[in-house]
């Protein structure tokens, strides 16, 4: 399948200043689709962010559906440079239909037919992550407190061996871990497991932070925290090392990004 012609099966499911039905309701997503776009240097990242803002934002914002929670620019990543965004939907048949809508805009069918005129790709290559919500994530936020701004986003995805260790990081992160990241500073917007895609089985969740330095502080007073070496020598004598891979990406929110 062609590129043109993907983008017109799917929709190109990315960003717009709304997020989920649900979510704006009040209630907690349950998918979350994460879409990574790998440019080179040069032209790539101003006709992505032109393709973004005056196509597929424009585009969900008119039409009313789902879009991303955040648009991030990898600040460390194994790619680089790299656009990535999160979109949050109450149900895949929301997914679905939020796709059939914009693949049939012919205003966004516009917008994309620019970003793809010339010789050279608008990207590199891209990849799409469908993540589960955890039983235990909440309600996005419509928007993060001003005085953070402007903020660093920090991806984490933690593998597990097994599915049987995951359940139990799973739980430990509902039970004891979240009060402690609060405490120290950490507060993520995002639990999730991937449901389809690479690194299974796996936690992957998503922190905002102030800044880079505010990054450092908290994860430095969430390794000293006496509750937190307790809890994590009581998790690995009753369940083994959890978590046996950790891989981290850091980025900062896009000027358009609904959080930023």
């Amino acid at each position: 399948m062609q590129r043109r012609e993907f983008f017109q099966a799917t929709g190109a499911t990315m960003m717009s200043g709304t997020i989920s039905a649900g979510a704006a309701a009040g209630a907690a997503p349950k998918y979350f689709l994460l879409e990574q776009f790998y440019l080179k240097n040069g032209g790539q990242g101003a006709r992505m962010t032109s393709y973004l803002q005056a196509g597929v934002i424009e585009a969900s914002k008119r039409l009313k559906i789902p879009g991303p929670a955040a648009v991030m620019e990898a600040l460390v990543a194994p790619h680089m440079p790299q656009v990535a965004c999160v979109t949050a939907y109450a149900s895949l048949e929301e997914m679905t239909e939020a796709r059939k809508k914009r693949a049939a805009d012919g205003q966004y069918q516009a917008a994309l037919a620019e970003w793809e005129k010339g010789d050279e790709a608008p990207y590199e290559h891209y990849s799409e992550v469908l993540l589960e919500a955890a039983a235990y994530q909440p309600a996005l936020p419509a928007a993060l407190p001003a005085q953070e701004q402007p903020r660093v986003f920090e991806l984490r995805m933690y593998h597990s061996p097994t599915e049987r260790q995951l359940k139990a990081l799973h739980e430990r992160f509902a039970g004891p871990e979240i009060q402690i990241f609060r405490r120290c500073g950490i507060r993520p917007v995002l639990y999730s497991s991937t449901l389809i895609g690479p690194g299974k089985p796996n936690l992957v969740y998503l922190t905002p932070f102030g800044s880079l330095a505010a990054r450092e502080k908290a994860w430095a007073a969430f390794g000293a925290d006496p509750e937190w070496v307790k809890v994590r020598a009581e998790s690995i004598a009753k369940d083994g090392q959890v978590s046996s891979v950790i891989q981290i990406a850091l980025y900062k929110a896009a000027g358009y990004s609904p959080l930023r």
